[in-house]
This record gives C-alpha cells, structure tokens and sequence, in this order.
C-alpha cells in the first residue's frame, strides 16, 4: 500500500512558539521546505520497521495559500475550513493508507472515521529534527 503523509500545516507551525504569528505564509514554507529534505519517515503508522517513503500533502489556510508545491511536498491550499480540506483529503483511496499530522482533537476524529490513522506534531517534528 503507498503510504500518504498529511499535514495540518497551521497546526504543526503553531505548536512550536518560534514567532511563526508575524510570517504565517514564510513559517508555512520553512515547514514545506523541512518535509521535502526529509527523505524517508521511521515510524509511520502501519507501514512497520524501517523508512517509509510517503506522498507528503502540506494543507495551509488563511495567510499561508499561495506557498507553492516543491519537488517531494504537494501544498494544498484550503478554500476555507483546513480542517474540512483534510478531513476530505484523510479519505484513503484503493491501494493507499493515509496518516494525518495534527494536535486539533475534532480533526482527529473525523479523519481516523475517515479511515485515516493520525499522529501528533510532536511525533512529525521529532523526524524533522
């Protein structure tokens, strides 16, 4: 099954208090540029031992749409809602298992309903490094 990492791109920047409130679209990028070097994920859930190399969706909202995609990240901009975004993105299809990167509690909800399995900032930025 190929693997897709998610990420709730507000949610991971404003977990860490770094002054990411007076740049939102350049933390967003900071972060976008992260997930590209990162290379493989150790830990990804359902995937086993070893590196697991994911699709990886950065969702950004608000004052972060317009950072653009990279090689190895796709940036989706939310219209609206983030977490509806993806919540409709958490929806794995035929030969995929989705995880979702976020600390928000109803997001969690609806994307494990969605059949997506979900870990925490914390748990992303420990690979991050």
């Amino acid at each position: 099954m190929k693997p897709v990492l998610i990420v709730d791109g507000a949610n991971v920047v404003g977990s860490r208090a770094d002054g990411w409130w007076r740049d939102r679209a350049g933390a967003a990028a900071r972060l976008r540029d992260r997930l590209a070097a990162l290379g493989g994920v150790e830990g990804l859930p359902g995937e086993g031992p070893g590196l697991a190399h994911p699709e990886i969706i950065l969702v950004t909202e608000g004052a972060a749409r317009g950072v653009p995609s990279v090689p190895g990240v796709r940036v989706v901009a939310a219209p609206g809602s983030g977490d509806d975004t993806i919540a409709l993105l958490a929806v794995p299809e035929a030969d995929e298992r989705r995880t979702v990167v976020t600390a928000d509690r109803e997001l969690r909800r609806r994307a494990e309903s969605a059949g997506a399995s979900v870990v925490g900032p914390r748990w992303l930025l420990d690979r991050l490094g």
